[in-house]
């Protein structure tokens, strides 16, 4: 990524594209009182030089997709590259290295209750060991807070769309899928170039966009370095929770600016959790004074997030 640094707007952008990967630059420059074309050319700033990207993923439970968390312990030498065809995969929706390159943590999404594909990873020369623990419920509703603090009340009721009746489940189709993978690469690739990708007229696909994000079964992550909020400790934990008390320490952490996603899990541990810091010092107090003076905590292991090669955010 190239070198940025964000000011006040860029701040407001990234908040508003939060809220609503799609939403119009028209909205946005009204909300902060700029016109369209400098909302436009501060997005095509962000996302050219590698700050941002906003994707779009199908919501998991409706469509029927079971989630697995892979773990890889791997050789140096190769994790960048086994980190880039996990990355190509269509059925892989994050991809991180871990450790200064000696793990690979990687979020499968698979067919109803099909199992993560463990003997092909395992068959890798450069893979020391494979395990897997499936994603039982995601424990987060916000995203990371340290993103999402630009924007004033009055702004954000701006930039939101207006609230729809809920639109009855609707039955995926082939066309559909089609249109999940091309929104995948770019959340906001407009009706015009989607209708060209999967042979649908442009109004036909405004329409299944509405009614697809009206069922809440597409959703819109926006990826964004934390280092350019002065975030440098980032950190994977998974910890060991009394079954008692999974709940309310998940609730808890939840609270917490420093925590970017939580999620329940099978395994040894029961707990996942994505923490981001301003730095190693800072990481340290968090694991010492806040988790661990938490009720139920039995055991953590931490491991540093070196890189990403592919960060969509879990679909809900």
């Amino acid at each position: 990524m190239d070198s940025v640094m964000l000011d006040a707007v860029d701040q407001c952008l990234l908040h508003a594209l939060q809220v609503d990967g799609r939403v119009p630059f028209s909205r946005i420059a009204a909300a902060l009182d700029i016109s369209d074309r400098t909302v436009a050319r501060r997005f095509g700033r962000l996302r050219s030089t590698g700050a941002l990207r906003v994707s779009a993923v199908p919501h998991s439970h409706i469509a029927a997709h079971a989630q697995w968390l892979v773990r890889l312990r791997i050789r140096p030498r190769a994790a960048a590259d086994i980190a880039r065809a996990l990355a190509g995969r269509h059925d892989t929706a994050w991809v991180t290295e871990l450790s200064g390159g000696t793990e690979i943590v990687c979020l499968f999404r698979v067919p109803g209750t099909s199992p993560a594909p463990l003997a092909v990873l395992d068959r890798h020369p450069d893979v020391v060991e494979v395990t897997g623990q499936r994603l039982l419920r995601h424990l987060m509703d916000h995203r990371w807070r340290g993103r999402t603090s630009a924007l004033t009340e009055h702004q954000l009721a701006e930039i939101r769309a207006p609230e729809t009746a809920a639109t009855s489940q609707i039955r995926l189709t082939d066309l559909d899928h089609r249109l999940f993978r091309a929104l995948a690469t770019d959340g906001r690739t407009a009706c015009a170039h989607l209708a060209r990708h999967v042979d649908w007229s442009e109004s036909a696909v405004r329409r299944r966009l509405t009614e697809l994000r009206d069922a809440g079964m597409l959703r819109f992550d926006v990826e964004v370095e934390p280092r350019l909020f002065g975030f440098s400790a980032q950190c994977l934990l998974w910890l060991s929770v009394a079954p008692a008390r999974l709940t309310a320490v998940a609730a808890s952490l939840a609270e917490d600016t420093e925590t970017a996603y939580l999620g329940a899990i099978t395994g040894n541990h029961n707990l996942l959790a994505v923490t981001i810091c301003r730095d190693a010092d800072a990481l340290y107090g968090y694991l010492t004074e806040r988790i661990g003076a938490l009720s139920g905590i039995e055991g953590i292991e931490t491991a540093p997030i070196t890189a990403y090669a592919k960060r969509f955010a879990s679909a809900r």
